[in-house]
């Protein structure tokens, strides 16, 4: 039995879902020979050859050797890296495998950054090129009958002119090496379910679902299976496809095939779906598509979950399921401080949970393929994505460049083509320019990966794309005329606060604007700055309703390293720690109070709030401007300043904000007085959300928490321990600076080390789980705290 792929990089309680259909699949099936998926990612010798003379796995003494598991970073970067490692690392581990006569054996890698050579029991398997995406090979002939075998990775992530993008020196962001996401190992029977990426066949291989026809009426579910006989005889199976929602079934198909010896075929199979229930970001229904085949003593199964929906446009109009929809997006680099790309996939869930959670349904996935556990998170989350080739002001006129970001486009719409996230493909390299024919070819390859009228291509000209993407910034020397297509506002709200120029040749430093004015604002930069960059998003985003976009793309949703500079670009609405800043609350105004999460849904999918909300974005302290910024969704906001009305204001379209339709509402209390503010937001007259901030007094201890954000914490989990400066009622006190040190007792590590500094009051280490329900304490000076027991 074969798993859906997210048992190895989705979030424990998705996992738990896929091994709850596993199980029952296998009693079922009980008696016949079966496929299986078996993670690798545990117990992994690691060897970081930083010395040349050692840099091949057999010269390597047994000393330079550390057993680690994946994810793994192949450094440990400062939460500012000031020269980013790069280098060859290796990896090496030792495994049982007994196939039974006739089993077929795939060693399947998720990513290894950049470079990556693979040796089994000292056979060089090959070379794969790009760091982003998943490689196989078929490793049947080569796996000992008995004992251990051995596989060897040797894997560079150094600047490379073929996968491109730009050296790192001259790179807006970090492609941080090692093996950082997982490996399994998949034995199948003779006659089965090929491997999407394995297969390489255009449109093909795998399980592929579309859907020709789907509205509120009937949807018909369209299953693309590429079935494989690898024996010496001809073999007649059963293939059938079983559609559930909610565990109960909704559709059901099936057929008898008959495959040559060493026959490959695609069979199509249509399922009739009554009165579907569709995937939408409001209502991200998600089915689970069971496909077996089964007979001769063998069973192979793949399960995929799905979304049932249609996209299409009305000249600009982006329609979902027939009805128009605009996207209040977001752009996002999948970077944690410290390690990089090696999230836990229960990390990447929680990203995708900030997402929703601050007002975002549209995510620009930049500017790579990220996580199959993000895009797992987008489904269920309802949130669209638009994945990416690599690529970002870099072109090779070598054809061995042209070819790899072809065979990129090709192997990230075969791994991400189920996904009910998956809004349109960026097969297009960002903001580089690319021959004509080059771009024909990327548009021509995704309408070949993906057939029919439900694939997208964008891209940042608008030659052959289906979707044009301009950052507002391009608007400034006017490259590129709209043309007569739907538009997307690819970025906004950063570059053209900070520089005069349309950002094409970022390390020139000229043009530049005064800081204080910019969007890049740390958390940690205080109260002043935090409402800069908020007021620069409020009037961007403003102003991008002026165009025909169906959506926009604020950049960027965390603060991340780069290689060209050595500090943080600090535009995200979120700081690299995942704490929010003033502009994170202002896109969380932006959503309609009517969303909520969808009842029914996982436990951890009902986390990010929704409904009405109000926000005052000040920490009413002394240094605090007496005109106080709200923010809400609600129709009039009243402020109480220490019990008394200091006004009570609609939330209306101003000559700063016409466009919005939830405008910031601003209150002028005349002086500060310490105390209390209260933001309560009415909507028809009714009282519908409260806020209220509190003038802190002295530091008194440290809050500590774990911030699971109510995902659960597994072994390998990554999560941010947090230690919050309180005073003696438990408000934050909002100082920044302030050195912490913290202590992990058993079950908990501190990545980094245990130093950290407050910013708006919260210090905040990078914990890895050892196992659940460790101890963790923090001390500043004479303030003291620990996380408390569950």
């Amino acid at each position: 039995m074969t798993l859906i792929r997210t048992l190895i990089t989705a979030p424990r309680h998705l996992a738990r879902t896929t091994l709850a259909i596993a199980l029952v699949s296998t009693l079922a099936l009980a008696g016949a020979a079966q496929a299986a998926t078996t993670s690798l990612n545990d117990a992994w010798q690691f060897h970081r050859a930083d010395n040349a003379a050692l840099a091949s796995a057999d010269k390597a003494p047994a000393g330079a050797w550390s057993t680690v598991s994946l994810p793994h970073a192949a450094h440990i970067e400062p939460r500012v890296p000031t020269a980013p490692w790069q280098g060859t690392v290796f990896y090496k581990k030792t495994f049982d495998a007994p196939l039974k006569p006739g089993e077929r054996a795939i060693l399947r890698f998720e990513a290894v950054m950049n470079v990556a050579d693979v040796w089994l029991n000292g056979k060089h398997l090959g070379r794969h090129l790009g760091g982003y995406l998943p490689f196989a090979f078929d490793v049947t002939n080569l796996l000992k009958a008995g004992g251990k075998n051995e596989v060897i990775v040797r894997a560079n992530n150094e600047d490379n002119a073929i996968t491109g993008p730009k050296p790192l020196k001259e790179l807006d962001y970090i492609q941080h090496g090692g093996m950082y996401r997982g490996v399994s190992l998949v034995t199948k029977p003779a006659v089965h379910i090929t491997d999407e990426i394995l297969a390489a066949t255009p449109a093909g291989g795998g399980v592929f679902v579309t859907f020709p026809q789907a509205d509120r009426v009937a949807a018909t579910v369209q299953v693309k299976t590429e079935v494989s006989n690898t024996s010496k005889t001809a073999r007649t199976v059963t293939l059938r496809n079983t559609l559930a929602w909610q565990g109960r079934e909704v559709a059901r198909a099936e057929q008898q095939v008959t495959l040559k010896a060493g026959e490959r075929r695609h069979v199509t199979m249509p399922l009739r779906v009554g009165q579907p229930n569709l995937w939408s970001p409001q209502q991200p229904n998600l089915h689970v598509l069971d496909t077996t085949v089964s007979g001769e003593g063998a069973e192979d199964s793949v399960q995929t979950r799905i979304g049932i929906r249609r996209l299409a446009f009305d000249k600009n109009r982006l329609l979902l399921n027939g009805e128009p929809l605009q996207l209040r997006g977001v752009n996002r680099h999948q970077e944690y401080p410290h390690v990089g790309y090696a999230l836990s996939p229960q990390a990447e869930y929680r990203d995708a949970l900030l997402v929703k959670k601050y007002g975002f349904d549209y995510i620009r996935l930049s500017h790579y393929p990220q996580s199959p556990a993000f895009m797992a998170a987008a489904d269920e989350l309802g949130l669209l994505v638009i994945p990416g080739v690599p690529g970002w002001q870099y072109f090779n006129k070598d054809p061995a460049f042209s070819k790899q970001v072809l065979r990129t486009c090709e192997d990230m719409i075969r791994r991400d083509r189920n996904h009910a996230s998956v809004l349109a493909w960026e097969c297009s390299l960002n903001e580089t320019d690319m021959p004509d024919a080059f771009v024909d070819m990327l548009h021509k390859t995704v309408h070949t990966e993906y057939p029919g009228d439900q694939a997208f291509s964008v891209g940042w000209v608008p030659r052959a794309y289906d979707i044009y993407m301009q950052a507002r910034q391009h608007r400034l020397d006017s490259k590129h005329a709209l043309p007569d297509k739907p538009l997307i506002v690819s970025e906004y709200g950063d570059w053209e606060y900070y520089a005069m120029n349309a950002g094409f040749n970022q390390t020139a430093w000229g043009d530049l604007k005064p800081a204080d004015r910019s969007s890049r604002q740390l958390l940690g930069q205080g109260e002043k700055h935090l409402l800069q960059q908020a007021a620069n998003v409020a009037e961007a985003h403003d102003d991008n309703f002026g165009t025909p976009a169906f959506a926009d793309g604020y950049w960027v949703m965390f603060d991340y390293a780069r290689g060209y500079a050595p500090d943080l670009e600090a535009s995200g609405v979120m700081s690299i720690d995942r704490l929010p800043k003033f502009a994170a609350e202002f896109f969380r105004s932006q959503r309609d109070p009517e969303q909520v999460p969808q009842p029914g849904a996982q436990p951890a999918a009902q986390n990010w709030g929704g409904g009405p909300m109000v926000f005052i974005a000040s920490y009413w302290t002394p240094a605090s401007s007496p005109r106080v910024r709200v923010f809400t969704n609600a129709e009039e906001v009243e402020l109480r300043l220490n019990g008394k009305t200091v006004a009570r204001q609609k939330a209306a379209p101003s000559a700063t904000h016409p466009k919005l339709k939830h405008p910031p509402v601003e209150f002028d209390t005349g002086a500060f007085q310490a105390g209390e503010l209260v933001a309560v937001a009415y909507t028809a007259g009714k009282a519908v959300a409260e806020h209220k901030v509190r003038t802190p007094g002295a530091a008194v201890k440290l809050d500590v928490a774990l911030d699971d954000m109510g995902v659960p914490v597994g072994a390998g989990d990554l999560v941010f321990a947090r230690a919050r400066l309180v005073d003696a009622d438990g408000t934050t006190v909002p100082d920044n600076g302030q050195a912490v040190t913290f202590t992990a007792g058993p079950g908990y590590e501190l990545v980094a080390g245990p130093q950290a500094t407050t910013e708006a009051g919260i210090a905040s280490v990078l914990v890895r789980v050892m196992q659940p329900n460790g101890t963790l304490g923090a001390a500043a000076g004479k303030l003291q705290g620990a996380l408390a027991p569950k």
